[in-house]
């Protein structure tokens, strides 16, 4: 099967190569030459514009985004809609907020063109692993793009799956990252224990590979854990400042509205956002709070 794949990021761009290598025909566009020239080392074809991209492409037309979620996402779509045809299938395997996926689903189908959500997990290691996908879609348009899917995926049946119609596959990998920014923030808060009991000098590294293997908490984050303290054990060099790209946000406002208590993945919210503040004007506040109740002593900077 021949497929379009906008941005050739490194995920992008390892998705592509995953495609050659099981058998399927790709044209990559990306704005930057050097991600062209990356994928046409490993036997895809490019394109130096969107128009030139449709335009290789035979009828009915499939193209995957792999672009950042919101204006870009939305402009890309805007573009495509004015260049595909009817019958021609959109796949945005970014992060978009389904809410947004809703609208377009909606805009692109008035054009005749079909639109489906692919939730996407994987990473930088789905090139060798496989990449986890979460499908939402007409089932038709799904269908017709199963060999994609199963190329993409760890197993032709395994790792992926139409979970419903257009926007229930956004919705589904947004829970996955609300349930990622929990465990991500358990592995952390108990490392942290473990490394601030000094009389018994442990190993953080040594425990986590303990963990691997047989423990009820093993999992491939865990995995990523242990390589990460065996490279850096005390975490030197590196800012506590953690970033979010939205779905623990979009996690918790739907629970907010859906009346679904969520207290882990809220606190992991929290403690990502707290990470942030870098004056931390609370918690002077807090200091000088217990100075004037209690007359504590504050520590002066």
């Amino acid at each position: 099967m021949e497929l379009g794949m906008i941005g050739l990021g490194k995920m992008g761009a390892n998705m592509a190569q995953r495609l050659v290598r099981g058998g399927h025909d790709v044209v990559g566009f990306d704005p930057k030459p050097e991600a062209r020239s990356l994928v046409e080392g490993f036997g895809a074809k490019s394109a130096a514009s969107l128009e030139e991209l449709v335009d290789k492409l035979p009828a009915p037309r499939a193209v995957w985004m792999m672009v950042p979620a919101g204006e870009i996402t939305g402009g890309t779509v805007d573009a495509l809609m004015k260049l595909l045809s009817p019958g021609d299938t959109i796949i945005d395997g970014g992060n978009s907020n389904y809410k947004h996926t809703l609208e377009r689903a909606k805009a692109v189908a008035d054009k005749g063109l079909h639109y489906v959500d692919c939730g996407t997990s994987g990473g930088v290691w789905g090139l060798a692993e496989g990449y986890s996908m979460m499908v939402g879609g007409e089932k038709d348009a799904v269908e017709r793009l199963r060999p994609i899917f199963e190329t993409l995926a760890p197993g032709k049946d395994q790792g992926w799956g139409h979970v419903g119609p257009v926007g229930s596959g956004h919705y589904t990998k947004m829970v996955h990252n609300g349930i990622e920014y929990g465990l991500m923030q358990a592995y952390a808060e108990g490392f942290s224990i473990l490394g601030h009991k000094q009389e018994f000098g442990l190993d953080l590294h040594q425990v986590a590979e303990i963990w691997r293997y047989g423990s009820v908490v093993r999992s491939w984050l865990l995995d990523l854990t242990a390589d990460a303290l065996d490279k850096n054990p005390t975490m030197d060099g590196i800012a506590p400042f953690v970033p979010d790209s939205g779905e623990g946000r979009w996690t918790v406002a739907e629970a907010i509205d859906l009346d679904v208590p969520a207290p882990v993945i809220t606190q992991s919210l929290i403690a990502r956002l707290r990470s942030r503040d870098g004056e931390s004007f609370a918690d002077r506040l807090l200091s000088a709070m217990r100075n004037e109740f209690g007359g504590h002593a504050m520590k002066k900077e």
